[in-house]
C-alpha cells in the first residue's frame, strides 16, 4: 500500500502520518513530492497557522473525502507546544480521512504513544474533574469511551495501590537486566542470549553487575535517597544458577539501602524450564515471594513454534511447585494473536489460567517488534486478523472480569495487532508497583546491567533523560565501570543539584 502525501514539507510530521497509517494498512509506505511509482491514495492536507489558532484542511483525491479542523494556540506557548498542537491538529484531519474512506474505527483516536493513562493522570493532576479529563480526551484525542473508562480504571486503580504515587518522586525504582535465557523466543527483541555455552561469558557479566550494584548502592545510602521497588528482569533472570542467584541477592542486601523496606521485590521467572527446587529455595531465603512464571500459550505447537523450549505440562509443573515453596504472589502472562492461534486457542489458555488463579495475569497482544525474527520473516507466521484478535481481547476482558481481576496498568506499542493494548489485571493489593512505576513515569528508575535502560526523571521539573547500558555482555563487560560513572553524574544532577 503506497499513499502520497501532498502539502506537508516539515519532515518532522512524516512520522506521526506514518504512525497512524499502520493503523490502518499493513506494509503501508507514504510518498512525499514526486515520484514514479503509482500510489493507492494520494491524500492533499493543508495546514494554516495564524497567532491564535492552526487550521488543517485535508483531502483524499477522486474520493469526495474532506475534513477540516481549528484548534487554538494559546499566548506564551513554547514553541514546542505549538508544535505539538501543530501535529494534533493535522492527526486528526488525516486519521478522520482513513476512517471515513476504509470505515475502520481507531477507539485509541490519533493516541499512537505507548503510555494513554500518563496523559489522564497529568489531566487530573491539573486540577480538572474526572468528566472534564473524559471531555478534553474525547475532544482532543478522539479517543472512545471504551478507551477512556479503560484508562480511568486504571488510574483509580494505581492511586489505590500507590496512594503516594505523585509523591515518589524523590525516590527511586531499580532494574536490574539479566541478559540470558534457555532461548530466544521468535517475537523478542529484549537482550537475551542462550545461556548454553554462556559460561565465561555469565561470570564475566555477574562481576561487572556486582560492582554496578556496589558503587549505585553507596551513592544512594550517601544521599539518602530510599529505594521504592526493585525488578530483576531480561532475558530471564532465573536461567543463572542456584548459587549465582544466591550471591546476587545478598550482593542486593549488602549495597543497597534498607532492603527490609523496599515495597517490592520482583524476579522474572518467566521460563518455566529454569525454575528449580534450588532456585525457589533461594528466594525463599531472601523473603522474595513474587515472580512470574509466563506460560505465554497452553498449545504446545505455539510454543514450539515461537521457539520457547518449554511445554504446557511444564508450565503447569512449575506454577504448584512454585506454590509449594512459597511463592504467593505469581504473575503470568499470555500472548493474544500467537501464530497460528484463533480465539479457539486463545479460550483454551484462559481455561487452563482458571485452574491456578494466578495473582496476576498480563494479557499481551502480539507486536511485530522491528528486530525480531518473527518481523524479519514474517511469512512463516500466519497470524490472525485484526477482526479475530479483537474478539480474543474482548474474551480476555470478559475472563477477568468475571474472575474477580481488574486492570491497573497498560501499555501500548508500534505495530501492535488491532491497534490494541497490552493490560495487566490482577487481584487487588497484589499489583506490581514497578510496573507502575515504570508505565507512569513517576520516578527514577535506575538500570543495571547488561541491556538495562535507566530513565532518570528530575524530581522538580519532569524531565526525562534516557540512558541505556549496552545490550551485548562483552561491550558491558569491557566498560562496566564506565556506565556506572556515568549513572552517578545523571543521578548528582537529578538529585543533589535539585536539593540545593
Amino acid at each position: 500500500m503506497q499513499i502520497k502525501i501532498d502539502g506537508i514539507t516539515d519532515d518532522r510530521l512524516h512520522r506521526p502520518l506514518q504512525n497512524i497509517a499502520n493503523l490502518f494498512f499493513e506494509e503501508c509506505v507514504l510518498a512525499y513530492g514526486e515520484t514514479e511509482e503509482p500510489s493507492d491514495l494520494v491524500i492533499s492536507l493543508a495546514i494554516s497557522q495564524d497567532a491564535d489558532s492552526v487550521s488543517v484542511s485535508g483531502e483524499i483525491k477522486g474520493t469526495g473525502e474532506k475534513e477540516h479542523h481549528t484548534k487554538p494556540l494559546l499566548a506564551g506557548w513554547s514553541e514546542k507546544e505549538v508544535f505539538k498542537q501543530v501535529k494534533n491538529t493535522l492527526s486528526y484531519v488525516y486519521l478522520n480521512l482513513l476512517q471515513s474512506h476504509t470505515g475502520m474505527t481507531q477507539k485509541w483516536g490519533i493516541l499512537t504513544g505507548i503510555r494513554p493513562t500518563k496523559l489522564l493522570h497529568k489531566k487530573l493532576q491539573s486540577g480538572l474533574t474526572k468528566e472534564e479529563a473524559h471531555a478534553d480526551l474525547k475532544k482532543d484525542y478522539l479517543i472512545h469511551d471504551e478507551k477512556i473508562n479503560l484508562m480511568q480504571e486504571i488510574v483509580d486503580r494505581q492511586l489505590a495501590a500507590v496512594p503516594d504515587l505523585y509523591r515518589v518522586k524523590d525516590e527511586v525504582s531499580i532494574y536490574i537486566g539479566i541478559p540470558f535465557c534457555p532461548t530466544k523466543c521468535a517475537y523478542c527483541t529484549f537482550p537475551a542470549y542462550a545461556i548454553q555455552g554462556q559460561a565465561g561469558r555469565v561470570g564475566s557479566f555477574l562481576w561487572g553487575l556486582h560492582y554496578e550494584m556496589q558503587k549505585i548502592g553507596e551513592w544512594l545510602k550517601q544521599h539518602d535517597i530510599k529505594v521504592t521497588t526493585i525488578y530483576f528482569g531480561g532475558g530471564t533472570p532465573t536461567s543463572i544458577t542456584a548459587e549465582e542467584m544466591d550471591l546476587l541477592y545478598e550482593e542486593m542486601v549488602r549495597s543497597f539501602p534498607n532492603v527490609e523496606n523496599i515495597r517490592e521485590i520482583t524476579v522474572e521467572a518467566g521460563r518455566p524450564d529454569t525454575i528449580t527446587e534450588e532456585k525457589l529455595a533461594v528466594l525463599n531465603k531472601y523473603k522474595i515471594d513474587r515472580i512470574s512464571i509466563n506460560p505465554q500459550s497452553y498449545e504446545n505447537e505455539t510454543l514450539k513454534a515461537i521457539g520457547r523450549h518449554h511445554t504446557v505440562e511444564e508450565t503447569i509443573e512449575k506454577y504448584h511447585l512454585s506454590r509449594k515453596h512459597g511463592m504467593n504472589n505469581i504473575n503470568m502472562d499470555l500472548i493474544i494473536g500467537l501464530p497460528g492461534e484463533g480465539t479457539a486457542e486463545f479460550r483454551h489458555s484462559l481455561d487452563e489460567t482458571e485452574k491456578l488463579m494466578p495473582e496476576s495475569l498480563t494479557v499481551h497482544t502480539l507486536s511485530f517488534k522491528r528486530a525480531s525474527e518473527m518481523t524479519r520473516n514474517k511469512h512463516k507466521y500466519k497470524v490472525a486478523d485484526r477482526q479475530e484478535v479483537s474478539r480474543m481481547m474482548d474474551d480476555a476482558v470478559r475472563w477477568t472480569k468475571e474472575h474477580g481481576y481488574t486492570p491497573y496498568y497498560l501499555y501500548r506499542q508500534k505495530n501492535i495487532l488491532g491497534n490494541l493494548e497490552n493490560v495487566g489485571y490482577s487481584f487487588p493489593g497484589q499489583e506490581s508497583i514497578y510496573n507502575i512505576m515504570i508505565m507512569e513515569e513517576v520516578q527514577t528508575i535506575i538500570g543495571i546491567g547488561c541491556g538495562a535502560a535507566s530513565k532518570f526523571i528530575h524530581p522538580e521539573t519532569g524531565k526525562i533523560t534516557h540512558f541505556a547500558n549496552p545490550k551485548d555482555p562483552k561491550s558491558y563487560n569491557d566498560r562496566f565501570e564506565h556506565y556506572t560513572e556515568e549513572k552517578i553524574k545523571y543521578l548528582d544532577e537529578m538529585f543533589v543539584k535539585s536539593a540545593l
